[in-house]
Order: C-alpha cells, then structure tokens, then sequence
C-alpha cells in the first residue's frame, strides 16, 4: 500500500514539475501553425542552394607588364589580343590598350590586377563593327613589380557554371575538416600522457595517487568548458581565424580523449601487467609490453571519433571567430542571405555525413 502511495506522489511531482516547466518556457503550439507563413521563404530558400548561376559568356585576353624592369613574356596569341603601347611602365602613367579578334559592338571592361591578383576596375568599352578597340589608361598604385591589364568582353550568349558562393563554401569547407584534424592531433599529442597519468590501475603507493588525482582534475576541469566559450578566448587571443579554432578544438581534444584514453587503460586485463610485473621489469617496460598493446586499438577508435566530432563542432565555433565554414555561415545569416547560407548548410550535412561513414568503416576495422 505505502509503495502505491509513493509511485502516486511520484506522479504528482513529475507532472508538476512538467507543468512548470511548460509554463516557464512560455510553449505555445499555436504558434507553430499561426506563424507558419514567415518561415516559408526561409525553407523555400534552403532547399534552393546557390551552386549554380546562369552568367553571359565572355572573352577574355590579358597583357602583362613590368614597373621598373625588364617586362615579362607575352602569352601565346589564341583568339582575341590585347596590345599596350609599352610594357615597362609606371604607377600614374597613361598608356593605350588595343584590342582586336573580340566580338564586334559587345561591352567590355579593363581591370588591372597587381602580383597579388587583386582586381582594380580601369575602364569600360564597347566594341566597334571590327571586335577591335582602343582606350587610354592609367597604371593605379599596385604591389609589387609587375601585373597584367586583363580585357573582358561580354557576349550575347548565355552559360551555366558554378557559383561563386560554392567555390567559397568548398573552400572554406576543406579548410574546416583540416582545422579539425589539426585539433585533433593536437588533442592527441597532450591526451596520451595525461591518459596513463590519470589510469588508476597505474597508480601506485601516494605519489601516484596524488598524480592521478591531479590528472583528473585537470582532465575535468578542462572537459567542463565548452569549446565556444574556449573558441570566444582564443578568438581574443590569437585573432579570428582558423588558428584560434584548432586551439579551441585542441584544448577540448585534450580533456575528452584523456578521459577515454585513461578509462580505456583503467579496463585493460591486469593479467599481462602481473605477468610482466613477476619478471622484475620496470614500470615503462610495463606499460610498453602489458598496457600499450591491449589500448592501440581503442585509441585508434577514439581518435577517429574524436576528429568526427571535432568536425560537426568546427562549424558552429565559426560563429564566435574560430574560422572555417561557420564564419561564412554566419555572414550569410547575418546578411539575410538565405539561398548562400543554404550552400553552406548542405555543405556542412554532406561532409559530416561523409566523415560519419568513413569513421564508422575504420572503426569497425581498428576494434
């Protein structure tokens, strides 16, 4: 009868706390169906991701030339030819730029781009009845000793290509599994001694236990901040980039592999130690013959693991500064750029798909 009782009370304060608790975060499903319509143009973007874009087909020549020595060797004449009237030149001198095999009476333009490729819009054109033009110019302040007028002329035609927000999404986004694997490895590099420090089966006589002790300690205090209050740190530290989200993930690396390291070490068969240990060996050789061949494969797995997860978290501390394809994601969201967040949104599901799959597979093949 009293164990009736008690379930009942149970019951009342599960419900009651659940009672409070909706209350509290103030849920509304009506909500969910009235404000149904602001939400549409947000999906209907997402499922349209920017990969593609429709551009005019163009022509394109370029010319090089030197500030202040000797100039560099002409490209090999194919198609359309952009002539200078001197290829050793200096910053705020004017020059005439010819152009002819272009298509006739289309618009163009001339862009200089110094040593770095940095674009500076010279001009506009149009072509005459030939494909031919002429146009005088003036060298801007550039980097460097050389650079290149490069002549663009639009045609009437129409063509399909990749976008430009895919290309910086790919880019950003190769840059985010390396950020990832960096912080791994670096989480690696600090996670295998502190692993076998923090092993309690290791420990022996109050030296060890005060070490394994310390060990721990340091291992859950680091494990207890999040990556995006350590990525917000290092931000402040070392800059925004990429550099400041491998320490992030490194440091975080180093807490959570120690303690999956250290337990995998705690679980071993002690057999082997007390085999190795009755033939006097010392406390390396120990650990070299009777530990380290039982853990290498539950390392393996876990670090594969640990860089799975390393990549899903990369992308969202971007949005603090750490770099890589959550940055980006977080410009588009900010600028409202729904259909360049959704490329870098699909990116993101594809690739830790990707890495979900193959560390499953190695996994599968190290334990």
């Amino acid at each position: 009868m009293r164990g009736g009782w008690v379930r009942f009370a149970g019951l009342l304060l599960a419900l009651g706390a659940f009672a409070y608790g909706w209350r509290v975060t103030g849920i509304d499903l009506r909500e969910v169906a009235t404000n149904a319509h602001l939400i549409r143009p947000l999906v209907r973007d997402l499922v349209r991701p920017e990969v593609l874009e429709r551009v005019p087909r163009v022509q394109e020549a370029h010319v090089p030339v030197a500030l202040g020595a000797p100039p560099p060797p002409l490209p090999a004449a194919r198609g359309p030819r952009v002539e200078v009237s001197s290829r050793s030149v200096r910053v705020g001198e004017a020059v005439v730029l010819r152009g002819e095999g272009f298509a006739p009476q289309r618009p163009g333009r001339v862009v200089w781009r110094d040593a770095t490729g940095a674009p500076a819009p010279l001009a506009e054109f149009t072509t005459d009845t030939l494909g031919r033009f002429e146009l005088a110019v003036r060298v801007p302040d550039t980097l460097g000793d050389r650079g290149a007028f490069h002549v663009t002329v639009s045609l009437p035609e129409m063509t399909w290509r990749t976008s430009e927000t895919l290309r910086l999404v790919a880019e950003r986004m190769v840059e985010t599994v390396f950020l990832a694997l960096m912080g791994t490895a670096m989480g690696v590099v600090f996670a295998v001694p502190l692993s076998f420090l923090g092993a309690k089966n290791l420990a022996h006589g109050p030296v060890g236990l005060a070490v394994y002790g310390a060990s721990r300690t340091v291992l859950n205090v680091f494990r207890s901040v999040e990556p995006l209050i350590l990525a917000t740190v290092f931000a402040v530290w070392v800059g925004i980039g990429p550099f400041a989200g491998v320490l992030a993930l490194g440091v975080h690396s180093v807490a959570s592999l120690g303690k999956l390291y250290s337990e995998a070490i705690e679980a071993i068969d002690p057999g082997p130690i007390e085999a190795v240990e009755a033939t006097g060996a010392s406390r390396l050789q120990v650990v070299r013959y009777a530990v380290i061949p039982q853990i290498v494969p539950q390392f393996i797995a876990f670090t594969i693991y640990r860089w799975d997860i390393n990549v899903r978290m990369s992308t969202v501390i971007g949005f603090v500064g750490g770099g890589g394809i959550g940055f980006l994601l977080m410009q588009y969201i900010n600028l409202l750029l729904w259909q360049k967040a959704a490329t870098a949104v699909w990116a993101i599901t594809l690739v830790v798909a990707l890495m979900d799959y193959l560390s499953a597979k190695v996994r599968e093949r190290v334990v």
